[in-house]
């Protein structure tokens, strides 16, 4: 555990909790000290190596911490603790009231982005907010093309269709958590793999408390190929399953879900997978197709789960 400077002395009001394993933060690091003479002290950062076991990144991320003017801890696990575990682990360290959750390939698109949160908390301290996503920042290669395009369609959502399902439109990528409303309801650790353990604590969330949206939004840099997304669902729809067994009323409104249903009831869904998956591979094929198709194989996957 490292602490700089500036640690001992802030009394925060907000927390930035930054989880990664194996990317590197320094851009984040950066963009974020940069606004620490405004903040005085009120925001603080909080970085954990979830067991990345790469000496040269954690030397890196531990000079740039020494040298910020934000106060921050870096933490450096041995083993990886998962995505869920590891957030938790985080609030531990935190002494703001309220918690922001950034993912580490995230970039904010203003100057006054821990302002705006520092703000929002002074002003309404509310349970649960989202700022939202970009791509103002991604990078525009060819071979992120597909994920650029599903992203823009399902994630780049203006806050004021956000909040008409304000737990749909849920992601730790740019989330501020009351301190009391995290300790009612933590991440659940029981998720493993990538994806919906966020998007979950959302609907247990929203049972209970108000889920605002507003218009912060901050870049998501680390874009995929195509065939490194189709592995990600391939590792989600145990994920999937949980929420469905969960949250049946919200995720049924959800048009994955719907997609899923109808697949089910489709003969040789296993072929058509194959054949969804190896359109949207296909870089012959145009990009819009071949994210409609990456759609499709995603829906073939979760038809098992519901």
């Amino acid at each position: 555990m490292t602490d700089n400077a500036a640690w001992r002395t802030a009394r925060p009001a907000v927390s930035v909790l930054v989880p990664f394993f194996r990317d590197d933060p320094s851009g984040l690091i950066e963009a974020l000290s940069d606004e620490a003479q405004a903040l005085a002290g009120s925001v603080e950062l909080i970085l954990l190596d979830d067991g990345s076991g790469d000496d040269a990144l954690a030397e890196r991320v531990t000079g740039l911490v020494q040298a910020s003017r934000l106060p921050t801890r870096f933490i450096r696990l041995k083993k990886n603790e998962g995505r869920s575990r590891g957030r938790n682990r985080l609030t531990t360290s935190a002494r703001g009231g309220s918690f922001l959750f950034l993912d580490s390939d995230m970039l904010p698109d203003d100057r006054r982005f821990l302002q705006t949160w520092a703000d929002l908390v002074a002003r309404q301290d509310p349970a649960v907010a989202f700022g939202g996503f970009s791509l103002l920042q991604a990078p525009q290669d060819r071979a992120f093309a597909v994920h650029r395009a599903m992203s823009q369609k399902s994630e780049c959502i203006p806050y004021q269709e956000r909040a008409l399902q304000p737990e749909k439109y849920v992601y730790t990528s740019n989330l501020l958590v009351r301190r009391d409303v995290f300790e009612a309801e933590a991440f659940d650790s029981e998720f493993s793999g990538w994806g919906w353990e966020d998007v979950e604590w959302a609907m247990r969330v929203a049972r209970r408390f108000r889920v605002v949206h507003l218009d912060n939004p901050a870049t998501h840099l680390g874009l995929e190929s195509a065939d490194k997304l189709a592995g990600k669902y391939e590792q989600s729809v145990a994920n999937f399953a949980r929420v469905v067994d969960r949250h049946p009323d919200f995720v049924s409104q959800y048009p994955s879900y719907r997609a899923a249903r109808l697949l089910k009831s489709a003969p040789g869904v296993r072929r058509w997978r194959s054949l969804f998956k190896k359109a949207a591979l296909d870089e012959r094929v145009p990009v819009a197709a071949r994210a409609f198709s990456l759609r499709l194989y995603r829906a073939a996957l979760y038809s098992e789960a519901v």
